[in-house]
């Protein structure tokens, strides 16, 4: 089950359940939107028809900006250049559902987010005391320092000596 809408002056090609990065529309995280432009859908595998009738719904997940894309303008022999950068508004929206003919298609729930679990830091343990000091097997702590590398002028000045 899938539906062809236009939004933001795109095509976007959708299903229930589907996340999908559109235009900026001027809505709040978790307000829910309806697509009236349906340009297709399709009701079973292999078929696809009009999409007059049909309305999509989806729910606004977030709202960002996408990734930096440069402008250059260059012109070659006239000592003209000019770069600029450009951030692309969007919004996350979640397609719901997909309703037309009398049939309504809708998405499974999302399930609920578990509350992250705080990380206990290196000097407490895990019952907050603090945790003894590792030791590698017979092996002391201190690490001994990198060899200094010779430099370049003493290896030049060793090349042009002979044995």
């Amino acid at each position: 089950m899938y539906a062809v809408i236009r939004a933001g002056g795109k095509q976007y090609r959708v299903a229930p359940g589907d996340v999908v990065k559109i235009e900026k529309l001027p809505a709040a995280n978790g307000d829910v939107v309806e697509f009236n432009d349906v340009l297709a859908v399709s009701g079973q595998e292999g078929t696809i028809g009009p999409g007059a009738g049909a309305v999509v719904s989806g729910q606004v997940m977030e709202g960002g900006k996408a990734d930096k894309i440069l402008v250059f303008h260059f012109k070659r022999k006239k000592q003209y250049k000019k770069i600029y950068g450009h951030r692309q508004p969007f919004t996350a929206v979640r397609i719901t559902e997909i309703a037309f003919d009398g049939e309504r298609f809708t998405a499974p729930d999302l399930p609920a987010r578990k509350p992250k679990k705080a990380k206990p830091t290196e000097a407490e343990g895990a019952e907050g005391e603090a945790a003894p000091a590792k030791s590698a097997k017979g092996k002391s702590k201190s690490k001994s320092k990198p060899k200094a590398k010779k430099s370049m002028a003493k290896k030049a000045a060793g090349k042009g000596k002979k044995k």
